[in-house]
């Protein structure tokens, strides 16, 4: 499974999702921000992740779990320097809906998640789930956040 490779190609298009959620959040565009949930290449990492967990590959399940805790970091640090540099320092709608977590965000990742699996798991190979998951359970703008 090669979504989860973290390559150079890989963490150029991570930066970019993370500086166009991060610009979406300063101006409260949820336009943009669904854009870089839709062009974030952590989804391929979590899938890899997944399929290695379930495949009982747990050589290549940390491999890409630390791919993983890379991607994070790197898009802390690049969300950080955003903001540092940003000339907006009020916090908007959108940066806001972010900063408390409830228990149907939860139901929100759970079902997401159910829906990605059975997405994956159909015979005629079309999957059509995996972008609306990439947006409902999208981790670009909280990590921004």
């Amino acid at each position: 499974m090669d979504g989860g490779q973290i390559t150079g190609t890989n963490m150029c298009v991570l930066v970019c999702a993370m500086v166009i959620a991060s610009v979406g959040l300063n101006m409260s565009s949820t336009a943009v921000i669904i854009g870089a949930m839709l062009i974030s290449p952590i989804t391929g990492s979590i899938l890899a992740s997944a399929y290695a967990n379930v495949s009982a590959d747990y050589p290549l399940f940390t491999n890409h779990m630390v791919g993983f805790g890379m991607q994070i970091a790197i898009s802390v640090i690049a969300a950080s320097i955003y903001f540092f540099l940003s000339p907006v320092k009020e916090p908007t709608a959108e940066l806001m809906a972010r900063t408390a977590p409830t228990f149907y965000d939860v139901l929100i990742a759970f079902f997401g998640g159910l829906a990605g699996i059975i997405g994956q798991t159909r015979l005629d190979k079309a999957n059509t789930v995996i972008p609306g998951v990439a947006i409902a359970t999208a981790l670009m703008p909280p990590l921004c956040t």
